[in-house]
């Protein structure tokens, strides 16, 4: 599926929780019609302890938003 929306491209949430938010695409998954919009649909996400990271915890991180949920902001 053909998309128009590309990486680095800003755009405004239209529907869903974060409606009326504005931010630039992170990735973008065509086959999946969807894409990481930075700052949006925003979830908790448990990390395991490493060597890195001996303590673990939380984190936040963007989940994929469906293209049809988003709108190409004007430049």
């Amino acid at each position: 599926m053909k998309c128009k929306i590309k990486k680095d491209d800003m755009v405004k949430v239209i529907a869903g929780d974060d409606k009326g938010k504005v931010g630039k695409v992170l990735a973008v998954f065509p086959k999946k019609s969807t894409l990481l919009v930075e700052g949006c649909k925003m979830v908790k996400k448990a990390i395991k302890p490493t060597d890195d990271d001996p303590k673990g915890g939380h984190t936040l991180k963007e989940m994929p938003i469906h293209i049809s949920n988003v709108k190409k902001e004007k430049e």
